[in-house]
């Protein structure tokens, strides 16, 4: 082990290599020497453990493998051939090009963020996006933060710290990434009444709830899990009608911030922000990165006075958007606006493309892959919390090539990697999820993969 351990290459062996060398001139010394002696370390435990002492190259390659993992330009991009529309994992949903201009546009240089062009005077950040929201929804006022969580935290600490909101047992729920309604009451001061049961809750239940200290009503849509059978929930209007009858707010958090009728695709209803603003809710919130299809925001719409009193909270500032996802909304909103939403908006694109262009796509992959490919029936879902067991028919492309596992992982591996889904121990593609422009490169990756794990021995 001694000898092993002195025959490791010095950092300053290890810097004369040509790999690290190039490491130093596009980063610095001190931050390539600091990979240099962290390899170094992984190696004298290595040889510790009976392992044999490496060559400088075999460092320097380490080191390139380091630099490359901890320095490279993130997060990657990868072609979802997964099906799953809406992919939590993958960033949910992608951007319109017109979203991505406007991005550019906010990064490139100065803009009228909280500037008032014609007066010369301090502007709102919020104002022509809150706009876009109102004329959308038909709400008084809104207000747009960085995601939901953190719209519904804020208008729970506006509206009702210090005092108790009233739900239904069978709502106060998980909605993702350990977010529970309860521990969101408790953050933002408020206390949580439970009413009803966990299958069956009646508007009655609120009114037997009320107290001196009531707050709120909050009604929260089960956006990612469905409870059926012997059911029973009080309806907007019904607990509109409550809360104006005795003068208590009712706040509805609907989760995907669906703005068109899921119906026309053949799913589902799910609820949509401008029917909650017409049942007369006092406050809506919803997402702007899910069904809505634009950048991670969360949008809060409803009565002015109560969208007053959010602008003029501490959290409002804590939970702010900054400008290129204010630039992205605004440019998403845009699309519903001139009503170009399934034709610009890609998640909807995706959830709107027929079952015939699904098919055809699907056919011309699997000739241009060859043998072992084959055209089966399969269903796309929706994801990222919506329109939960909502599947929509496509048509798969089957690589019934080597082991499916190690396939998936080679597709992972590639210069632009793809994400599939293995379905009855095969790897298959989904057209709906991949973008046009992403055709090419997919076929080129998946031809790869497929030479790569048909051979064996192969790396």
């Amino acid at each position: 082990m001694t000898s092993q351990l002195r025959d490791l290459p010095s950092v300053q062996r290890v810097l004369s290599e040509d790999a690290v060398r190039r490491l130093v001139e596009a980063y610095s010394h001190d931050a390539v020497v600091e990979l240099v002696r962290a390899e170094l370390d992984a190696a004298r435990r290595a040889i510790r453990n009976g392992g044999a002492a490496p060559e400088p190259a075999q460092v320097a390659a380490a080191v390139e493998d380091r630099a490359s993992a901890r320095w490279r330009a993130w997060p990657n991009r990868v072609v979802n051939a997964t099906g799953v529309v809406l992919h939590t994992n993958l960033g949910r949903a992608p951007l319109s090009q017109e979203a991505l201009d406007a991005i550019e546009r906010a990064a490139r240089g100065y803009g009228d963020l909280e500037l008032d062009l014609e007066t010369g005077r301090r502007g709102s950040r919020q104002a022509r996006v809150a706009a876009l929201v109102c004329q959308l929804t038909g709400a008084e006022a809104a207000f747009v933060v960085n995601n939901n969580a953190s719209a519904l935290l804020l208008g729970l600490a506006a509206v009702a710290a210090g005092r108790e909101v009233i739900v239904s047992r069978g709502e106060a729920i998980e909605i993702g990434g350990g977010f529970r309604i309860p521990d969101v009451l408790r953050q933002s001061g408020a206390d949580l009444v439970e009413v009803g049961t966990t299958n069956r809750t009646y508007a009655r239940d609120f009114e037997a709830a009320i107290t001196e200290r009531t707050g709120a009503f909050l009604s929260a849509h089960a956006s990612n899990f469905k409870i059926a059978g012997f059911t029973a929930a009080p309806d907007l209007s019904e607990l509109v009608a409550l809360g104006r009858k005795h003068g208590i707010p009712v706040l509805h958090d609907l989760g995907s911030g669906c703005l068109l009728d899921t119906t026309r695709f053949g799913l589902a209803r799910e609820p949509m922000a401008q029917d909650s603003v017409a049942a007369g809710v006092s406050l809506a919130f919803f997402s702007g990165d899910k069904l809505l299809g634009g950048p991670q925001a969360g949008i809060i719409a409803g009565d002015a006075d109560l969208v007053g009193l959010i602008s003029k909270n501490p959290l409002a500032r804590a939970v702010r958007m900054d400008k290129l996802s204010m630039a992205a909304l605004t440019a998403t909103l845009v699309h519903y606006v001139k009503e170009e939403a399934t034709d610009k908006v890609p998640v909807w694109r995706m959830l709107s493309e027929s079952a015939a262009s699904l098919e055809a796509r699907a056919r011309h992959w699997a000739q241009t892959l060859g043998d072992g490919c084959s055209v089966v029936p399969g269903r796309s879902a929706i994801g990222g919390g919506s329109l939960p067991d909502e599947t929509l028919p496509t048509s798969l492309v089957r690589l019934d090539v080597g082991d499916a596992t190690g396939l998936a992982a080679a597709l992972r591996a590639g210069e632009l990697p793809v994400v599939a889904r293995i379905e009855d121990e095969a790897v298959v593609l989904d057209p709906r999820t991949v973008l046009p422009d992403e055709e090419e490169a997919l076929l080129r990756a998946a031809a790869s993969a497929m030479k790569k794990t048909a051979t064996p021995g192969a790396a």
